[in-house]
């Protein structure tokens, strides 16, 4: 079904969250918001793989990226989307509501709408945001379209509840492991139990105390979390290896390197295996253009704890907020909903700064 521009953000919103784009099944929906932007007259549109990108080239003094990414993790019974009312506001209750497809939905009305806005845009709807990085449409077109990534700022419209989220946290994943010797459980004593020799690292974990640290005026809060233990053979067996998988999400003050270090002196005297790390982003906040933003949309900035894309363009040197409708704690959740007024909220910041004179 074509996807009408003219319609209203709410709308939109329950237009493309209607289309299913689980990650790896997004181009039903790239197709329709390709046809939606390619007879725009003031936008060039270029298309890789189920990447979108629509800009303008007004000439204009600076430039702006606006991202949004269109994929949703899979669905469980909350798609059709349905309206809904607690405590007398209105939501729309449905999957990808919150995580990002409202954000999506305000950046489409507003790029149809802004043909003479005061800064050129480039605006970029991409697949694969919520599995593995390497099969992230932003990072798959950084790669081989990096002149599309020029800009002085970027505005990523993942969930922050309509204020402007600064940065983002790392995130680091390891392997702790134990070893023991097998053995018949009647016979405990003759073996040597790796899950056992587990317990300090669960001791560690439970007694860390999260770190608070300031970023360029922001208070990020640190965490160093267990996700998954592993271990066993048999229900009569003791067991010879044990894995303990550790999550340390770290503060944009840091680098890989250092968070690494973190993790391995907490863990000191076990064997630490760094499966998987991605550096975060600092606020930014102090770009005359950031501040521009942010004085424009009347919010109080605050630091994101999660990880999101604009860690990417921090590291092309591009200072990026997250900014768009929903409670982050409702993404990915079965009861994912957005406040009906947080889109509409969103797309006015984002109009009244685009447009200023």
């Amino acid at each position: 079904m074509p996807l009408d521009l003219t319609a209203s953000s709410v709308d939109l919103t329950r237009a493309i969250c209607d289309i299913p784009s689980v990650s790896g099944d997004e181009q039903t929906l790239a197709d329709a918001i390709e046809a939606a932007v390619a007879p725009l007259a003031h936008l060039e549109v270029i298309r890789h793989g189920n990447t979108i990108v629509a800009r303008t080239d007004l000439g204009r003094a600076q430039r702006v990226v606006i991202a949004g990414h269109i994929d949703t993790v899979p669905i469980n019974e909350n798609l059709p989307t349905r309206d809904i009312e607690i405590d007398g506001e209105a939501f729309l209750w449905g999957r990808g509501t919150v995580d990002m497809k409202s954000g999506t939905a305000v950046q489409l009305k507003l790029a149809a709408d802004l043909v003479d806005p005061v800064i050129d845009i480039t605006w970029m709807w991409y697949d694969n945001e919520e599995v593995e990085a390497s099969k992230n449409g932003l990072g798959l077109l950084a790669a081989v379209r990096p002149d599309l990534f020029a800009a002085d700022f970027a505005i990523l419209g993942e969930p922050s509840n309509g204020e402007v989220e600064g940065g983002c946290n790392g995130t680091l994943r390891a392997i702790v492991r134990t070893v023991g010797v097998r053995a018949h459980s009647a016979r405990a004593w003759v073996g040597d139990n790796a899950i056992h020799r587990a317990a300090p690292i669960l001791s560690r974990l439970a007694e860390y105390q999260a770190r608070e640290i300031a970023v360029d005026g922001l208070l990020y809060r640190e965490s160093l979390s267990a996700v998954r233990i592993a271990g066993g053979v048999a229900g009569n067996v003791i067991p010879d290896a044990c894995e303990v998988e550790v999550n340390y999400r770290f503060a944009p003050n840091k680098n890989a390197a250092e968070a690494e270090a973190h993790v391995r002196g907490v863990l000191a005297g076990f064997e630490v295996e760094i499966t998987d790390a991605a550096e975060g982003a600092r606020p930014g906040l102090d770009a005359p253009i950031a501040q521009e933003f942010v004085a424009a949309v009347g919010a109080e900035p605050r630091p994101k704890y999660g990880w999101t894309d604009v860690a990417r363009f921090s590291a092309l040197g591009i200072p990026a907020v997250n900014y768009g409708p929903g409670d982050p704690h409702l993404a990915h959740h079965d009861q994912e909903r957005v406040p009906l007024a947080q889109i509409d909220a969103v797309e006015r910041g984002l109009r009244a700064w685009l447009t200023a004179r």
